[in-house]
């Protein structure tokens, strides 16, 4: 007998119920917290990283923002200057090179903006916010670049600059603080000042977590020893990364490397940056507007356990003051950008 057919026909099914609308909004709410969770996570990783990134002290390779605000920039602009002038400055104007901030420039109730713009642009290069600041009471002891702040208003002025700084965590900062003050101390008389004066500085400035650098001199100064000494005595070392040296000086890169480790030596610790926008020559043992001279070592050049690393501390260009022929301090002299930049042009 044959085998009954087999019904291979599958049952006829109703269309599914949709979810009871409670589990459906339940099952939505827990999928979008999830997702949240998940985004919030890569957030803090980010944010953590950049904030590690932005923690830790210059080194080689890195490298300064271009400022579009920079003299330099401005000269390059120029229409009315002659081609090999303009050529100077625009080569000049596209170097890393740190921004100095003085109140004849930069006002209380604008420096905020100043480094607010610095940061942006530092950001769109994805490179590290540097600036001097250069404004404390009885500047450069009245000597080319005299000017400054009384006591309360240098206080005032550096704390806008402090906020500004602490407002760009997401950059890395680098602050040489008031170059000349502490070498220029013995012969001006005025340690105990420049160490109340610059401890007002750093209180302001510490507080956003940038590199910060005393001055250090340099190698055609005062011994290391002397150096070291005058830095300790203002008890701020502690407090700092360390101290800057050759700011707006010529001297070789090398000299300037063997001068830092002396100097931190005789301190016990500590570590330097160096100035090398003017080294590529040496000195002469002239220090205001050298002739003869040339640009030094790219920032980020070099550096070991003691030095971070080397940057242009000083624009190359602008005039030491009214000496060797050069205009006021801080003044654009086509003469000195077409100088220096004659092996590079």
């Amino acid at each position: 007998m044959p085998a009954p057919a087999v019904n291979r026909q599958r049952r006829a099914r109703g269309p599914r119920r949709p979810l009871p609308r409670r589990l459906a909004v339940a099952l939505l709410a827990i999928a979008g917290v999830v997702a949240l969770a998940a985004l919030i996570a890569v957030a803090t990783l980010i944010t953590r990283t950049v904030q590690t990134m932005m923690l830790q002290p210059p080194a080689v390779d890195t490298t300064l923002v271009v400022a579009s605000g920079s003299t330099a920039a401005r000269a390059a602009a120029d229409t009315g200057a002659p081609d090999e002038a303009r050529a100077a400055a625009a080569y000049l104007a596209e170097q890393p090179t740190a921004y100095w901030l003085t109140p004849e420039r930069d006002p209380i109730g604008e420096v905020w903006g100043r480094i607010a713009h610095l940061a942006v642009e530092a950001r769109e290069q994805d490179a590290t916010l540097a600036v001097v600041v250069y404004g404390l009471p009885g500047r450069d002891c009245g000597n080319f670049s005299a000017g400054g702040l009384d006591e309360a208003d240098y206080a005032t002025w550096t704390g806008e600059i402090g906020k500004a700084l602490d407002n760009a965590r997401d950059v890395q900062r680098i602050v040489v603080l008031e170059p000349d003050s502490l070498a220029l101390a013995p012969e001006c008389g005025n340690l105990a000042d420049r160490t109340r004066q610059l401890t007002t500085a750093v209180d302001a400035l510490s507080g956003s977590d940038a590199w910060i650098y005393l001055d250090g001199g340099h190698s055609t100064w005062h011994e290391p020893a002397t150096m070291a000494d005058i830095i300790a005595q203002t008890g701020l070392l502690d407090r700092v990364r360390g101290f800057a040296t050759n700011v707006s000086n010529y001297n070789h890169a090398a000299s300037e490397f063997d001068y830092a480790h002396a100097v931190a030596a005789a301190l016990g610790g500590g570590h330097a940056v160096i100035d090398t926008s003017r080294s590529g020559a040496g000195g002469n043992g002239v220090w205001c507007n050298a002739r003869d001279r040339l640009i030094g070592e790219p920032g980020g050049t070099f550096g070991d356990e003691v030095v971070d690393t080397n940057l242009w501390i000083k624009p190359p260009g602008e005039s030491d003051g009214p000496c060797n022929g050069g205009p006021a301090a801080g003044s654009w002299w086509p003469d000195a950008a077409i100088e220096l930049t004659r092996a590079v042009r």
